[in-house]
């Protein structure tokens, strides 16, 4: 545990290199439970979205996982799923965390890849239930995207995702041209002559309950 906790503080430190909205670069950028809220006896599957330097992003399962807190529940998770206590295990992991009862409550699981060198933290939410959310109205230079995307250079071309910034977390990421407003619902890619001009474009979308989406196109 140590040894991993240790992994996602130099992933900190290296992600400073690269702007935050950059695809090309080895990292986990996002963690999902599938569903994030599970009530006692229901399950929730994990799967990452990994960015790769040189390489295009990849969806996967963690190679490891592990429980960080409350220890008490540590055989809730086996490999990728997690199941959720009886009713009287949640109980008494409610008193041990100094919750109100009928409270959900916060399992926090780590979770590495590439042999331990990539890891994340994820909180899945035990006593209750809620979805992951769905990317509504999402835009690409003001028109749905399709399977692929191909924009102008030297052109502000502008990003769109139904969300309330002042609750929800939006990150436009990208490996061709540079993005502007990354960490806004609206946002705008910009390729400039210097820039790589193809790659990815990604959006992914937390909610204020944990719950995660994301969507990547080819983008040139």
């Amino acid at each position: 545990m140590k040894a991993l906790l240790l992994v996602v503080a130099l992933g900190a430190c290296a992600s400073d290199v690269d702007p935050p909205w950059q695809l090309d670069h080895d990292r986990i950028i996002a963690v999902r439970a599938t569903p994030p809220h599970i009530p006692s006896g229901a399950t929730s599957t994990l799967d990452l979205f990994v960015g790769h330097k040189g390489a295009p992003t990849s969806m996967q399962v963690p190679d490891a996982t592990t429980v960080v807190s409350p220890m008490s529940l540590s055989d809730a998770l086996s490999g990728n799923t997690v199941t959720a206590p009886s009713e009287d295990r949640l109980a008494a992991a409610r008193t041990e965390l100094g919750l109100m009862p009928g409270a959900p409550v916060p399992l926090t699981v780590g979770v590495a890849v590439a042999a331990g060198q990539l890891a994340a933290t994820k909180i899945v939410w035990l006593g209750d239930s809620a979805d992951n959310p769905t990317l509504d109205g999402v835009t690409v230079g003001d028109v749905a995207p399709g399977a692929s995307i191909v924009v102008p250079m030297l052109t502000d071309v502008h990003l769109f995702v139904e969300a309330d910034d002042s609750v929800d977390i939006v990150n436009w990421l990208t490996s061709c041209g540079s993005m502007h407003d990354f960490d806004l619902h609206k946002a705008y890619l910009r390729v400039e002559k210097d820039d790589p001009t193809t790659g990815e474009l990604a959006v992914v979308l937390r909610d204020a309950k944990g719950g995660v989406a994301w969507q990547v196109w080819p983008i040139s």
